[in-house]
């Protein structure tokens, strides 16, 4: 929940800047956040990306694009980010979902 928060703080102005005409429901806040991923700010793609759930869906994605990233100081976030437009949809829905919900 006060993770929810922190990203909701984050990347309220992102999401207002993308997404203010997206009618929130049946996972179309969801898909916006996933479309203009690349646009938000450094801080909101940051809390997007640091979380456990992501791992299990893109684990293998991850190991192909950040394999010989050194863990630490924010790296391995740094890799994930850099290379989102290479991520399966499942992947990127995985990541957007466990920080935005199903809104």
């Amino acid at each position: 929940m006060a993770q929810q928060r922190s990203l909701r703080q984050v990347c309220a102005a992102d999401i207002h800047n993308y997404c203010a005409g997206v009618k929130p429901g049946e996972g179309r806040l969801c898909a916006c956040v996933k479309d203009n991923f690349t646009l938000f700010s450094e801080p909101c793609k940051e809390a997007l990306l640091s979380s456990v759930a992501i791992v299990r869906v893109c684990k293998a994605e991850m190991q192909n694009t950040c394999a010989g990233v050194q863990p630490g100081g924010g790296r391995i976030q740094a890799c994930i980010k850099d290379h989102f437009a290479e991520y399966s949809d499942s992947c990127k829905e995985a990541i957007v979902t466990a920080k935005v919900g199903n809104r």
